[in-house]
């Protein structure tokens, strides 16, 4: 499947095709465009569009709380890895304005503008941003399990 959105990725529009990649659409293909053509391309190369308004799959509030494009995805294909949603806090933190952010956001967040700064194009950036998103996951896991030991 195609899946689209906004060019100049940094934080949402990174972790999102890395968890449509691991956990929903393996052989997912991502297109960057401007922000205005994301809705018209997506119609046009069928195409799912992510992280813009009027999107389906984009920033929601639930009361006062802000939810990212990443929860979304999280929500709509009912993922439910522990895992995965404790990184959903760090990817949340560092796309969003909330309150008590996880400590992780706040590099997340300078390591996604860095690679942005670095990256030729919004393909390369994925490319190098993925294992930072494997290291996070990874990261989640062990804090989950060690987590549940001390219940």
């Amino acid at each position: 499947m195609r899946w689209i959105t906004r060019e100049r990725a940094m934080v949402d529009r990174i972790a999102c095709p890395w968890l449509i990649k691991n956990f929903i659409d393996p052989n997912a293909e991502f297109i960057f465009v401007p922000a205005q053509d994301v809705l018209k391309k997506a119609k046009e190369l069928n195409a799912i569009p992510f992280d813009v308004d009027n999107a389906e799959l984009t920033h929601y509030f639930e009361g006062n709380e802000e939810y990212v494009s990443f929860d979304a995805l999280i929500k709509k294909y009912n993922l439910k890895d522990p895992a995965l949603l404790e990184l959903a806090k760090i990817v949340r933190g560092a796309d969003a304005k909330i309150d008590n952010a996880p400590f992780e956001s706040y590099g997340l967040k300078a390591i996604a503008q860095g690679f942005r700064i670095i990256s030729r194009d919004d393909y390369e950036n994925m490319k190098l941003q993925f294992p930072v998103y494997d290291a996070l996951y990874a990261f989640c896991r062990v804090k989950i399990n060690e987590r549940n030991k001390s219940l």
